[in-house]
């Protein structure tokens, strides 16, 4: 395992098309559920133990080895909403871009034949943590901080905020980061031997909801 892949597939300067994307933040904001930082830390901690949960488990998941395209369709079925999949598939394109220039491997470029038009970007992204030599735990990891980086940062953008603060709320939220990440490892090394039933489905209906409207939404920043 090398700690120097780690931290280049955790950058936020990963080109793996994060940017492009709030994470929810962007609906957040417009209905008034995300005002500040302290809005900001309770949105980050409810999606971080819901979808953060999922997203890092088939992350992990993917980083075992358990096969990809299970993985993708356990994904499917854990993402009601419609536009919600199409961003992940989105995002996963991008991501497995990103890290077959980074990091060639066999296994990513069969992914990538089989799933042009794009794999759900946790699993890609445990893919890519597996052909960078690292562990569930470290896909798990990267998984999960995303989840919560990518709002925060796009709040900076949404409402003007500090972007000193909006840096202190995933710093207050390190603890449930080592949780979220612990708990999705653990779900994972399951799945080896109990299949993907074993991974969390946790659920974010008002996410799920946010998520169609912003989709419809006639001028918006960002992709999701």
């Amino acid at each position: 395992m090398s700690r120097a892949a780690f931290l280049v597939l955790a950058d936020g300067r990963f080109p793996a098309g994060g940017h492009a994307h709030s994470g929810g933040a962007e609906a957040a904001v417009k209905a008034g559920r995300i005002t500040g930082a302290a809005s900001l830390e309770a949105f980050c901690r409810g999606r971080l133990h819901t979808s953060g949960l999922v997203s890092a488990a088939l992350a992990a998941a993917a980083a075992l080895g358990i096969d990809p395209v299970t993985l993708d369709e356990a994904a499917d079925a854990r993402t009601a909403s419609p536009a919600l999949r199409t961003a992940a598939r989105r995002l996963g394109r991008q991501m497995m871009r990103a890290a077959r220039a980074t990091w060639p491997h066999p296994e990513l470029d069969a992914l990538a034949r089989q799933f042009p038009k794009g794999t759900h970007q946790p699993v890609v992204l445990g893919l890519a943590a597996r052909a960078a030599g690292l562990g569930p735990d470290d896909a798990a990891y990267c998984s999960a901080y995303e989840g919560i980086s990518g709002p925060a940062t796009a709040t900076v953008r949404l409402l003007s905020l500090d972007p000193f603060d909006a840096t202190a709320v995933l710093a207050r939220l390190a603890p449930d980061l080592d949780d979220v990440a612990r708990r999705a490892a653990d779900a994972a090394r399951r799945a080896v031997d109990e299949g993907v039933e074993a991974l969390p489905a946790a659920s974010a209906p008002l996410l799920e909801i946010s998520a169609e409207a912003h989709a419809g939404w006639p001028v918006r920043l960002f992709a999701s």
